[in-house]
């Protein structure tokens, strides 16, 4: 009686470091939050579905299909159900183990005796039992088994969803570059078709006597060196829709999207405070789950150094009479307990143990990283913002001014105030400055979509699976 009460007493042990989630740098604000606010809750970003801030019912559409079809979520989710498969594995050592068992066996064999002569019968032997057998887990190696297995089983769930927010984030990318190279093809069209008016009007005043011929050679030079441009843009067109394709989970030759100009206009993403980004970051998340599972293995390393108590009992029938097996007389039973501690093996235990301890520091290092990492990457994409609005508005008057000049400079040509070459000079001037504002805009959208990224696309570590 009394050693029953110490085994439970001892029961309600588990050797090992409790786990304590240890700090990590944090700051009081960001560095680059000049012009932004703290998130209210009327302004969270939609959970699961941040895209709709933009306002775009094709990239609403893509994301759709890659929720269904893109294969990194796919392997991310199958992960989940392999560490969920694996938590349960380690939480069946907590219960006993029962197994049945049935035998028919004929023999025959020498006799015992000095005789050279042998028995010359045959004997049948039945026998069905039930065994059981159940490893007390008395300093707790299978409870910080289930521990470690849980905080993995976790940590899959939020790499699960890193790599859907990381799919998504992509995909929003790369479809708003490839709008930027749609609309820069469009800037391009209606360049050629100009250069082209003014290449007709320049071959008229030469025709008229009013123009050299080094005018209608710049000319056409202008023209074909836009064409030129025109087809480049083509190359990454091409590419940024195989780039979709793929993250739809499809071959390139089964998917087209439809050239489109880039009409979005740029939203206004919530800030939190520094640090709710640990709760935020599903990337951050796993690797804090991550972090107390490598804890809870110190703590089945050391169990190895304590003995092991296993009970075992078994029960059934044996004879050699099929017709009276199950009765009385063929009945047995047996229980009992075994200890067992190993006395020597080469210090096994203590590499073990400091093996474990050595896992844990590589994730609580890993943790420290990651969280640093949200900032730098939460900082890059503010700063890109509040740079590229200043620069976008800048870009904007250029764009205006150098509209306005190309048109005063062509009608001085055409009253022969100015050569050809101011006419060129000012057109490429347009071109650049009107080339340069749409990729602004697609670096904006960009930067907007590593922003949502960074924070965590509206996830929290409270949506994590109970344990």
């Amino acid at each position: 009686m009394r050693f029953l009460l110490l085994v439970i007493l001892l029961a309600g042990c588990a050797v090992g470091p409790d786990y304590r989630k240890p700090e990590a740098a944090t700051a009081p604000q960001f560095k680059e939050m000049q012009g932004w606010r703290e998130a209210q809750p009327r302004d969270e970003l939609p959970r699961g579905s941040w895209w709709t801030v933009f306002g775009d019912p094709e990239l609403n559409q893509l994301m759709e299909r890659a929720d269904v079809s893109n294969q990194n979520i796919r392997i991310a989710e199958a992960r989940l159900r392999q560490a969920r498969a694996v938590a349960d594995q380690a939480r069946a050592g907590l219960f006993p183990s029962v197994t049945a068992n049935a035998s028919a066996v004929r023999t025959k064999s020498p006799s015992l005796s000095n005789q050279p002569s042998f028995a010359t019968g045959a004997v049948n032997n039945y026998n069905v039992g039930l065994n059981a057998s159940w490893e007390l887990d008395v300093w707790g190696r299978v409870r910080r088994s289930v521990e470690a297995g849980e905080a993995n089983w976790q940590a899959s769930a939020a790499q699960l969803e890193a790599a859907r927010l990381s799919a998504r984030a992509t995909l929003a990318q790369n479809y708003f570059a490839l709008r930027v190279a749609d609309t820069t093809r469009r800037l391009l069209e209606d360049t050629v078709k100009a250069f082209q008016r003014s290449l007709d009007l320049t071959q008229n005043r030469y025709k008229a006597g009013v123009a050299a011929r080094v005018d209608v050679v710049q000319a056409e030079v202008q023209v074909k060196s836009a064409q030129a441009s025109l087809i480049d843009v083509g190359v990454e067109r091409a590419q940024l829709e195989h780039a979709i394709a793929l993250q739809l989970g499809d071959v390139p030759a089964n998917f087209a999207l439809a050239p489109n100009d880039l009409k979005i206009a740029m939203p206004q993403v919530p800030l939190a405070l520094p640090a709710e980004l640990l709760e935020r970051r599903p990337d951050i998340a796993a690797a804090e789950r991550a972090m107390a599972a490598a804890n809870a293995q110190i703590g089945v390393a050391k169990a190895a150094y304590f003995p092991s108590l296993t009970l075992s009992s078994a029960t059934g029938f044996r004879g050699i009479n099929l017709a009276n097996l199950v009765s009385t007389p063929s009945n047995f039973w047996s229980i009992g307990a075994a200890v067992a501690e190993s006395v020597f093996d080469g210090g096994l235990r203590r590499s073990q143990t400091a093996q474990a301890a050595a896992a844990y520091d590589v994730q609580v290092a890993t943790y420290r990283q990651a969280v640093l990492t949200g900032f730098q990457e939460v900082e890059d994409n503010l700063a890109a913002l509040r740079i590229l609005e200043e620069e976008a508005a800048l870009q904007d008057e250029v764009v205006q001014a150098a509209r306005h000049a190309v048109e005063l400079t062509t009608n001085q040509y055409s009253a022969g105030v100015v050569s050809y070459l101011n006419v060129i000079t000012a057109q490429t001037t347009a071109l650049i400055n009107e080339r340069a504002a749409v990729n602004v805009l697609g670096r904006r959208l960009t930067a907007s979509v590593g922003l949502i990224n960074a924070l965590g696309g509206g996830w929290t570590a409270d949506a994590l699976p109970a344990r």
